[in-house]
């Protein structure tokens, strides 16, 4: 993890990349809990049998959106700015999903910080790069722009 003391620390990262995040199992119990909270319940998500016999992935995979959500965590294990009294997702640009995600999978995160611009009220709209590697393959799970909004 990269500790940065106040926003004009973490400004100096403009152009440069984290250190790579720790591998995630995505378990089926994520991606069930995952299904039940966005009411996305299709099968190859879910049923297991099924997809094991239908599905050209032979097993349940993650939803694209699951990947997503994961960023924020992962960018929040990635640094931390001591002077922050809140950050907020700002939204997201140039989402992909070039690889699905089996049941079992293991993700970390390659992030960079692409661009650091001023927001009213002492913030900053922080913008990344995301890669969601998977364990073992070429093409990732999740390529996006993710945008953070920081408050001093």
């Amino acid at each position: 993890m990269v500790v940065f003391e106040t926003i004009s620390d973490f400004k100096k990262m403009v152009g440069k990349e984290f250190p790579i995040g720790n591998w995630y199992t995505i378990t089926q119990e994520m991606i069930t809990d995952f299904a039940n909270a966005t009411l996305d319940k299709q099968w190859i998500h879910v049923d297991e049998a099924r997809a094991a016999k239908e599905s050209p992935f032979k097993s349940t995979i993650a939803h694209g959106f699951m990947s997503v959500a994961m960023i924020s965590k992962l960018l929040e294990e990635a640094f931390t700015i001591k002077s922050l009294k809140m950050g907020l997702n700002y939204g997201l640009n140039k989402v992909r999903f070039p690889n699905a995600v089996p049941v079992n999978s293991q993700l970390r995160m390659l992030s960079k910080v692409l661009d650091i611009q001023p927001l009213a009220n002492n913030g900053v709209k922080a913008t990344f790069s995301c890669i969601l590697e998977i364990k073992g393959q070429d093409k990732p799970a999740c390529v996006a722009e993710f945008l953070a909004a920081f408050y001093e």
